[in-house]
């Protein structure tokens, strides 16, 4: 019965030791440690696109980041410049509206001036008309009477002062008592004037002799002086209006080419404004762009090296993980199962008749004189009439008309026609010079236009094209940012799947490792007799619960692993969200912006269009007046030399018609030459 028992328990015990989790657990062991190998090798070839990726991106972004500051210093400079070219022509300006208003001040005084001295020399003017036309009326009056003798003249000559004579000129009424007054004081004005400059003292007013004689005398000498003042006044007055004129258009002339400069210098300042707002805009978007270029380039360096020590880590900690498979694979002899220590490493890996009569020699003649007309002067309408002559002849003469009477209205027809293209002619020449200076002219206008619409176009094109490329690389940036994100996600999706699949296997590990122990346990526990056994019992337990809290260790820091990299790829997720939300406003504006530059561009294209249009056909007028005015064969003077030569051949056609070599031929019906 003892032996029974004996062999009944050792049968429980294999029993048991076949059955046992242990086993489980060392099949997990060894393939545990293939999937560390393989993971070791994953994770070198991930950390090599990743490190290959840093760099690249870590280029770009650099690159990006120089491109900025190149274009940042660029759009300063820019701004500097259009700020000193708008303080240059805002002081320019206030330079020009001063001086504007100064020519204007100073030619309003000018002709108030003028005005004044216009004023002071008509009543000048008249006074002096008036003394004049009352001297001559006194000194014509005077010879009269003293021609004449009598009363009046003894009176005259027995006063002893002028303004006796006077007197004793109103009392025979020879002049009218205000004329007596007004000489009176002319005379007395004279002698003060002469004694002043002569300094003699007291005036000699009353005296009745002048210098020159009589009161004739007198009066003719103030006469003289009345006519050399009023001359000396008038040149006075054409001097003043010559100067005043001069200075006018001195004047005006400023004041018209300051305001062009004036308009010219608005026009840029207004210009330069534009081009500094587009600057400063340009300037805000780089900078804008600059700035986060560096904030990506800095997370990217961080991001980096947090990556390069996760991966030493993962190395490091995985090497610890087979050393100690090894140490339980050594220690149990057999594989354990597929739970092994896992450790992860997430890595975020675009176009001829008979002639019989005298009538028929002198048409015959006249056809044969304008052909040979014809023949000299090369004239081609000439030939026609000689034709069209020839035909009248020989078809009247067959129906009975009169040959000579249709030849001669041709001949009569063609000079008449050509008098009138000689008076056509005459003034051709100066229509010619009138419309080509006036097309020469809108030409030239026209020319310009052209020009300044392409250099606008050309400007217009360069920013668009410039935005374009902006946009371009924005939308590439995107592109590429899409694609990060799209590589991000499927590795955050690998990465999850991985992390349930092996965070299962790492709790079906440790629950077998937790039952093999469990029943190593209960059995030394139970079985006093093996208590020889009871060592390497301890120490497989002991194992057991090494592997154990490996097990656990590495299930917590599969899930610190798999929190940490969840919160990293959310975190990215957002900065490439914003990354995004913030390059497709910017491709929005600059869309936008070049949008209306090309419509711009596009309007001016069209005027344009429409100025080249008005310029082709100005310069397709020029060549027709060339061809009409200038490219002809034959000068003008050459063509009315011809004409008249024309003329005068179609005159002696006319004369060998009607004169008397018809008579002779029709007399004497001589045979014509070259007939048999």
């Amino acid at each position: 019965m003892a032996m029974l028992a004996l062999f009944a328990s050792i049968a429980l015990v294999q029993g048991s030791q076949e059955a046992s989790p242990v086993s489980k657990v060392m099949e997990m062991l060894s393939d545990l440690q293939g999937k560390i190998i393989k993971e070791g090798e994953a994770a070198q070839k991930t950390y090599d696109e990743f490190s290959e990726w840093c760099e690249d991106r870590s280029k770009n972004v650099g690159f990006e980041i120089k491109t900025g500051k190149s274009e940042t210093a660029d759009l300063s400079a820019t701004i500097e410049k259009e700020t000193a070219t708008i303080s240059a022509l805002s002081t320019k300006v206030e330079e020009l509206s001063g001086s504007i208003a100064g020519d204007e001040a100073d030619l309003a005084a000018a002709t108030k001036i003028r005005n004044m001295e216009a004023a002071d020399f008509a009543v000048e003017e008249k006074g002096s008309t008036e003394v004049i036309g009352m001297l001559e009326r006194a000194i014509s009056v005077l010879e009269r009477e003293m021609k004449k003798g009598g009363a009046s003249m003894m009176q005259l000559q027995n006063a002893k002062t002028v303004v006796d004579a006077f007197s004793a000129m109103v009392e025979a009424s020879v002049i009218s008592s205000a004329d007596s007054k007004r000489l009176a004081a002319l005379v007395q004005s004279s002698h003060e004037s002469q004694d002043s400059e002569e300094e003699l003292g007291a005036p000699a007013a009353a005296v009745y002799e002048s210098k020159s004689g009589g009161i004739i005398g007198t009066l003719e000498d103030l006469l003289e002086k009345a006519s050399a003042q009023l001359d000396k006044a008038r040149k006075a007055e054409q001097a003043s209006f010559q100067n005043y004129q001069m200075l006018k258009g001195s004047l005006t002339d400023e004041i018209k080419f300051a305001n062009k400069d004036m308009d010219a210098a608005k026009k840029g300042k207004a210009a330069s404004e534009e081009g500094k707002a587009t600057a400063q805009g340009d300037l805000s978007v780089t900078t804008k762009d600059l700035n986060e270029d560096s904030n990506t380039l800095s997370t990217l360096h961080q991001d980096c090296m947090t990556g390069a020590e996760d991966f030493q880590s993962e190395t490091k900690s995985r090497g610890q993980e087979l050393k100690a498979l090894a140490s339980a694979k050594k220690i149990l002899q057999e594989a354990l199962g597929g739970a092994a220590a896992q450790t992860y490493s997430f890595v975020q890996v675009d176009s001829r008749s008979g002639l019989s009569t005298g009538a028929d020699l002198a048409n015959f003649e006249a056809v044969r004189f304008i052909r040979d007309l014809a023949h000299k002067e090369n004239s081609v309408e000439l030939a026609q009439l000689a034709s069209r002559m020839a035909s009248a002849v020989r078809f009247s003469s067959a129906g009975g008309a009169d040959p000579f009477e249709k030849v001669k209205s041709l001949i009569t027809d063609m000079i008449s026609k050509l008098e009138s293209d000689a008076q056509g002619d005459a003034s051709h020449k100066a229509y010619c010079d009138k419309e080509t200076a006036e097309a020469t002219a809108k030409k030239a206008e026209k020319t310009a236009l052209v020009e300044k619409l392409s250099t606008q176009i050309d400007s217009m094109s360069a920013k668009s094209a410039k935005l374009k490329e902006e946009v371009s690389s924005l939308q590439n940036q995107l592109a590429q940012l899409a694609s990060s994100q799209a590589e991000m996600n499927t590795i955050r999706s690998d990465e999850k799947a991985l992390y349930t699949k092996s965070s299962a296997e790492m709790k079906q590990g440790v629950a077998g490792v937790q039952k093999a122990l469990s029943v190593l346990r209960d059995y030394y526990a139970s079985d006093a007799s093996h208590a020889s056994a009871g060592g390497a019992g301890s120490g497989i337990i002991g194992m057991l619960e090494v592997v154990e809290s490996d097990f656990s260790k590495g299930s917590a820091e599969m899930e610190v692993t798999e929190s940490t990299a969840a919160r990293d790829f959310d975190k990215v997720s957002k900065q490439n969200d914003i990354s995004r939300t913030m390059k497709s406003q910017d491709v929005k504006y600059k869309n936008k912006e070049a949008a209306g530059l090309a419509k711009s561009a596009s309007e001016s294209s069209s005027d344009r269009e429409g100025t080249q249009a008005e310029l082709d056909a100005i310069v397709e007028y020029l060549g027709k007046l060339a061809k009409m005015c200038v490219a002809k064969a034959e000068p003008y003077a050459e063509k009315k030399a011809r004409r008249e030569a024309e003329l005068a051949g179609l005159k002696e056609a006319l004369t060998i018609l009607e004169g008397e070599a018809v008579l002779i031929q029709q007399t004497s019906r001589h045979t014509l030459r070259g007939s048999k």
